[in-house]
């Protein structure tokens, strides 16, 4: 199978050039490399435009094709037509050697899958256990539970499906409490920065114009309506790290914003005409970490930051009540 590795970036030369790096020492390389770069400033393009890195194609984007939702559409239009195989990788990650081999098995593997992610390792401390004290389990694995989660749990709003899925009443475990176990696991979400798909789904599938410029949750809004159609995987063995970087990020209160916003739209892809128990849970849980967002303004190491992103996520909440995004 060949595949095409798409990077969008902006404003992150140093970032992206380390990730180049763990790309070119793959067991398996990527058929067709291309750069979509949003930047502002030429410093990612003076890197990449004469890059001697073998089939890499480095596109500036025009401002029209500017925010991350915008340049995956753009870099999909520009994939050879042999291609397989799409990946998509944040611009901010690094790879383990045998990271597009272990994709392009799962393919092999399961004949049905239209996408696969991969596995970010360095984000959760997973311990073996099965030990239900430890927090969250499964399949020998523990990790410890936030107070967010902690809260949930008490208060009978903990997510009822696996994690990579999404409850009735959404607010579901993310990706992340996939174990590391190595295997395998269904799901209906993926994280965009690490997720490749079937060339063929972009016959009738694009990203989301809705999602503009950081695109917050795009990621989840294209597979859960892929899932729809068809299996999705995580293959846990698939392994790379994220080390976030602060370049190219929102600002506090626009991200607050967005959390809500866009955490609402992804929500009715997958539930359009919620139950109003569906609904009393969704405001609840999103009351609640809006409170305990607002007590890190008390108790956080950044409190400014903290303060900005809940007023975010309060202004958020209210425009739901007469300006409620739509799929």
């Amino acid at each position: 199978m060949k595949l095409a590795l798409i990077i969008c970036t902006y404003q992150r030369p140093d970032a992206i050039m380390r990730l180049m790096k763990t790309v070119q020492n793959q067991s398996v390389k990527p058929y067709q490399i291309l750069i979509i770069d949003g930047s502002q400033d030429d410093f990612t393009g003076l890197r990449f435009r004469e890059s001697k890195i073998e089939n890499l194609h480095y596109h500036k984007v025009p401002e029209e094709h500017r925010g991350l939702t915008r340049q995956r559409n753009y870099g999909v239009q520009r994939v050879d037509k042999e291609i397989n195989v799409v990946a998509f990788l944040d611009d901010d990650v690094l790879l383990e050697a045998d990271y597009f081999e272990q994709i392009l098995n799962t393919y092999h593997e399961h004949p049905d899958a239209l996408a696969v992610g991969g596995y970010i390792t360095n984000e959760v401390e997973w311990n073996k256990s099965t030990d239900a004290n430890s927090g969250f389990c499964m399949d020998g694995y523990c990790r410890s539970l936030g107070s967010r989660h902690k809260l949930r749990n008490k208060l009978g709003l903990a997510p009822d499906v696996p994690p990579g899925h999404m409850p009735a009443f959404g607010h579901g475990y993310s990706v992340s409490f996939l174990p590391p176990s190595g295997k395998t696991y269904p799901v209906q979400q993926l994280m965009g920065g690490v997720a490749s798909y079937r060339a063929s789904v972009f016959k009738n599938h694009i990203f989301s114009s809705y999602f503009e410029g950081y695109g917050l949750y795009e990621d989840a809004d294209f597979s859960l309506r892929l899932a729809r159609t068809g299996k999705l995987y995580i293959n846990t063995a698939a392994r790379l790290e994220h080390h976030h970087d602060p370049s190219g990020r929102p600002n506090y209160y626009k991200y607050g914003k967005m959390v809500v916003r866009n955490g609402w739209y992804v929500w009715h892809v997958v539930n359009p005409q919620p139950t109003l128990k569906a609904i009393l849970k969704w405001y609840a849980i999103t009351k609640l970490l809006i409170a305990i967002r607002l007590s890190n303004v008390i108790t956080g190491p950044d409190r400014s930051a903290a303060l900005k992103e809940s007023i975010g996520r309060i202004a958020g909440l209210c425009s739901l009540l007469f300006n409620a995004p739509r799929p």
